[in-house]
């Protein structure tokens, strides 16, 4: 009698207990992303539950296959998320999934453990279906991937050679186009830059002094002597004063000069009509001149050049400048 009435009171006690758990409304669920999926694709299977904060509840373990056709590929952790109950919480977890066989595949539930206190219950979610779809395979073609093959990213390495082919092909398209422009202006193919030319007066002064030292008419070398002379003197006047002295006549140079006043005066005009004159005699009536003549056209020559010549004046440096400045400063304040 005292054992049964001891049964009446724990099934009363655990039933209360169980109506006391369900009442506090806990809520379990799982789901999937997709229903159909090609063979070797992922499926994310999400675990839920919604339940009190009091509450404790334990994940299902969940194995790394659920069946030979179904495996585990990853998990995530267990999220809480807060709801607008203050008093209520959500768990959720992840877990993705795969099958490498065609057809129609079962999830099983899952079953959620729960304690309040000392009473113990669990919750199952719903049973899932998924349909894992083959590759049709054209046999005429062969086997294919299943996927597509994706382009790798071009490296520089691969290119380079591309790169240097057009560069070379445009070294010689330039190359044959600077060829052909040379071939038509008749010039070499590679020229070395011009020297910056000479003054006139230097290049005549040089070339006297060189006549000079040969003693030209100390040698009885007359014809030679007066004509290295004139002609140096006429390229001189073409360099100097833009006359084609060397393709006109004595008398022609000698009347530009007069008509052209301003460019020599009078003494040394007559300097300079004494040596193409007495060249003149010399080269083409055979005429011999005395000693003091050959000496004196030579200087002549020299006196012309150097009362005629152009000097280039150079700008001054920027150091005499500002000494000059400060010299002109120091003049003002003595003042």
């Amino acid at each position: 009698m005292k054992h049964r009435l001891l049964y009446v009171v724990l099934f009363v006690l655990l039933s209360g207990g169980f109506h006391s758990l369900k009442a506090q409304q806990v809520t379990v669920k799982a789901s999937i992303d997709s229903t159909h999926i090609l063979i070797g694709d992922q499926l994310k299977l999400l675990l839920e539950i919604e339940k009190p904060k009091n509450l404790q509840v334990q994940f299902p373990q969940v194995p790394d296959t659920f069946s030979s056709k179904i495996e585990v590929v990853d998990r995530s952790k267990i999220d809480t998320i807060k709801l607008e109950n203050k008093d209520r919480e959500k768990l959720t977890q992840s877990l993705y999934i795969t099958s490498f066989d065609s057809g129609q595949h079962q999830i099983p539930p899952f079953y959620f453990r729960m304690k309040n206190g000392q009473v113990l219950d669990s919750a199952a979610t719903r049973e899932l279906m998924f349909q894992v779809h083959g590759m049709k395979i054209d046999t005429t073609k062969g086997p294919v991937d299943i996927k597509t093959v994706y382009a790798a990213p071009v490296t520089l390495k691969e290119v380079m050679p591309y790169i240097l082919a057009v560069i070379l092909l445009a070294a010689i398209v330039f190359f044959i186009f600077y060829y052909i422009k040379w071939k038509k202006k008749n010039q070499p193919l590679f020229a070395r830059p011009e020297k910056p030319a000479e003054p006139a007066h230097v290049i005549a002064l040089r070339e006297l002094d060189r006549i000079r030292a040969q003693k030209l008419w100390q040698q009885e070398k007359l014809k030679q002597y007066y004509s290295e002379v004139s002609d140096t003197i006429r390229t001189y006047i073409q360099n100097r004063f833009e006359i084609q002295a060397m393709e006109q006549t004595s008398s022609e140079t000698i009347g530009i000069f007069k008509q052209q006043k301003d460019l020599v005066d009078a003494k040394t005009l007559d300097q300079l009509q004494h040596i193409l004159s007495l060249a003149d005699l010399v080269k083409f009536a055979k005429y011999t001149p005395l000693p003091d003549d050959n000496n004196l056209t030579l200087m002549n020559a020299y006196f012309f050049v150097n009362q005629t010549k152009k000097e280039v004046v150079k700008a001054p440096e920027k150091q005499e400048v500002q000494a000059e400045e400060e010299s002109g400063d120091e003049i003002e304040v003595a003042k």
